[in-house]
């Protein structure tokens, strides 16, 4: 199906210069003035600032019930832009959706702070969570981790750090059409590397940006499918869009769990592009998407 004209339309308001031609400051710039042009976001029960072990954060209930199963949640932008306040929207929209509440980390960004620094961060963050959950009103033994393109990254791979420290227990993952494997190999980006949204370009400079050098695109803590084992991971429920250059990698990182023996929810939104979740104010059908996925994650949560 084509490209939903919502989010067309959507897109071309934004007219947005491509990554590539600007340096990272820049495309923060660029990526915060879209956030504050942005409709007000939906109301939630409760928010706070905190620190998560010196990392900032911001928690947001749904609700003033106890013990809420709690999603650790990384933003989206490449490791280089976005922010907490820049997925404000989506956060409430996640909590409300869910009936959980979501931790929102904001983990160092590159280039200042190149690989492993988010990583160092994302698994810091969900670290603290889990040992501070009953203080936040919520339950440890349904801690999730979530994240969207890079922020989904930085969820798979705190799920393998933690297999392999053997903790935090993290009860499931939510991964938002993720970059699963920074080699850029799949036919996804034949298809969709020239867009609508994301480009295999600005991937590529995203990337590049990130590590320090091309051989740490092979690192499980880059590149999470190359992991030798997937076994023992949280259960999985992985999102992605038809017109995505990440949407394969999603989809073998999914084949890769459930040959692993791990629970895997995959599905593919057609019509949607790269970061639908972030048009859910501008398109009904992206924010159906978000709201139905949301749910039935937070659904699986509780159980």
């Amino acid at each position: 199906m084509p490209v939903d004209p919502a989010i067309v339309t959507a897109l071309a308001q934004r007219a947005l210069r491509p990554v590539t031609e600007l340096s990272p400051a820049e495309a923060r710039a660029q990526s915060a003035a879209v956030a504050a042009a942005a409709p007000p976001p939906p109301p939630v029960a409760a928010v706070a600032d905190l620190s998560a072990d010196g990392i900032p954060a911001r928690l947001y209930r749904p609700g003033a019930a106890a013990d809420l199963p709690l999603i650790v949640y990384f933003h989206g932008g490449g490791w280089v832009v976005g922010s907490v306040a820049g997925s404000e929207a989506t956060c409430r929209r996640l909590a409300n959706a869910s009936g959980c509440a979501v931790l929102s980390a904001e983990y160092r960004l590159a280039p200042e702070h190149k690989f492993p620094a988010a990583v160092e961060d994302a698994y810091a963050a969900t670290a603290w969570a889990a040992a501070h959950a009953r203080e936040l009103g919520c339950d440890p033994a349904r801690l999730a981790v979530a994240g969207d393109s890079a922020g989904g990254n930085l969820a798979a791979v705190v799920c393998l750090m933690a297999r392999e420290a053997g903790g935090p227990r993290i009860a499931r993952q939510l991964l938002i059409y993720p970059v699963i494997d920074a080699r850029a190999g799949y036919p996804s980006y034949t298809e969709n590397g020239d867009g609508p949204g994301l480009t295999g370009a600005a991937m590529a400079w995203y990337v590049r940006h990130y590590v320090r050098t091309p051989a740490e695109r092979e690192d499980p803590r880059v590149s999470p499918i190359l992991a030798r084992e997937h076994r023992g991971l949280p259960p999985a429920m992985i999102l992605t869009a038809e017109y995505d250059p990440l949407r394969d990698e999603g989809e073998a990182y999914a084949d890769r769990l459930r040959a692993a023996g791990v629970e895997v929810d995959a599905r593919r939104y057609d019509g949607m592009v790269h970061g639908f979740w972030g048009f859910a104010a501008a398109a009904p059908s992206a924010a159906a998407a978000l709201g139905q996925a949301a749910s039935a994650f937070g659904a699986a949560l509780r159980t």
